[in-house]
């Protein structure tokens, strides 16, 4: 009988999605009866408390009785370290960037992810089980040869992570909106993959031809230097520099004044393996534009309005339709609550304790 399951986590960090996913994960376990502590490589701020340094994890006398679950996102040392243990192992997939979309901008970001794909065919042959959060990365474990998979959303507690408000900045929200012109929003690390370049270009247009007064709101930390560097220049050369807010990382209580603030919410993504972002807005009633790329069709399911093009007049056009239609903004804003819903919690927890029982009985 399995009486623990150990989670290693590559980087632990606050406000993380996949660190929440694996703190979420560990009090199921513990609801469960199981013994289950975090093992990380990197620790950040604030984080150091949630785990311990993997190198510390000893193998236990009663390693049959041991499961690890291996919360995987990147390459990491980690996963040789998993290799030559004994326990069974079950690897929880939050899909791996394709190295592609870094090359050009960090190079050595490029390999690290490189050396994680092959990491994540390495581990296939030993791995009892492959729990992915989209159906979207589910085909990635199955085309790496993983045997037995299973589909479980990320565990986040919408009530809790959209519960509090910084009320100084959506304060200062609001003194930007008296002016007039509509709030763009897309959240998200400054990130290759993150398209924010074609956010920035849909936003120009609408500026140029619908609302002058409106605003783009960038919000997150940045994976790349250059390409922040790349998006600022750009605001500039567009003119823009006053219109467009790149806002760096924020704390959670400021994230929340800034979706209560937006008219809607911009993702032009190339690749998310599920995109927590989409389920904050749905669930506070911010209506979704988006391009059907990756893990993106399989969060929405119909909860947003999807452009069949990146095209900045016809995501522009999209957005217009959806600030200016009253019963069309309407009925989005319904579908994603709903489509939140579906991600509530106690739903998620049932998921991942279902899929994982075919290892944990």
């Amino acid at each position: 009988m399995i009486e623990a399951v150990h989670q290693l986590v590559p980087s632990l960090s606050r406000h993380d999605a996949v660190s929440d996913h694996a703190l979420e994960v560990r009090s199921l376990l513990g609801s469960l009866g199981l013994e289950s502590e975090i093992w990380y490589d990197v620790a950040h701020p604030g984080a150091h408390a949630d785990g311990r340094p993997y190198q510390e994890l000893a193998t236990a006398a009663g390693a049959a009785r041991t499961v690890l679950l291996y919360q995987m996102s990147t390459g990491s040392p980690m996963a040789d370290f998993i290799l030559g243990r004994p326990e069974r192992r079950v690897v929880n997939y939050h899909n791996i960037t394709p190295d592609r979309v870094f090359a050009p901008w960090e190079p050595i970001v490029a390999e690290t992810l490189r050396g994680g794909r092959a990491q994540l065919r390495q581990l296939a042959a030993g791995t009892a089980l492959g729990i992915a959060d989209s159906s979207f990365n589910e085909r990635d474990l199955l085309t790496e040869g993983y045997a037995c998979t299973a589909v479980s959303p990320v565990l986040v507690d919408l009530d809790r992570r959209c519960g509090e408000t910084d009320e100084a900045t959506f304060a200062r929200l609001q003194d930007e909106r008296g002016a007039g012109g509509a709030d763009w929003l897309f959240v998200g690390r400054i990130s290759p993959q993150k398209r924010q370049h074609d956010v920035m270009k849909a936003f120009a247009a609408y500026v140029r031809h619908v609302d002058q007064r409106a605003r783009l709101h960038l919000v997150g930390g940045e994976a790349s230097d250059s390409y922040r560097t790349a998006i600022a220049r750009t605001a500039a050369a567009l003119g823009l520099r006053r219109s467009v807010r790149l806002t760096g990382a924020v704390p959670q209580a400021a994230l929340v004044a800034h979706y209560r603030s937006a008219d809607v919410f911009v993702c032009l993504s190339e690749h998310e393996g599920f995109c927590v972002p989409l389920l904050e807005a749905m669930h506070l009633g911010v209506p979704v534009v988006a391009y059907p790329a990756a893990a993106v069709p399989d969060t929405l399911d119909g909860a947003g309005l999807l452009v069949s093009s990146r095209s900045p007049l016809a995501v522009a056009t999209a957005v217009e339709r959806v600030l200016g239609d009253a019963a069309l903004r309407s009925a989005l804003v319904r579908s994603g609550h709903a489509r939140a819903d579906h991600f509530a919690l106690p739903r998620s927890r049932a998921r991942f304790a279902g899929a994982l029982s075919a290892v944990v009985a």
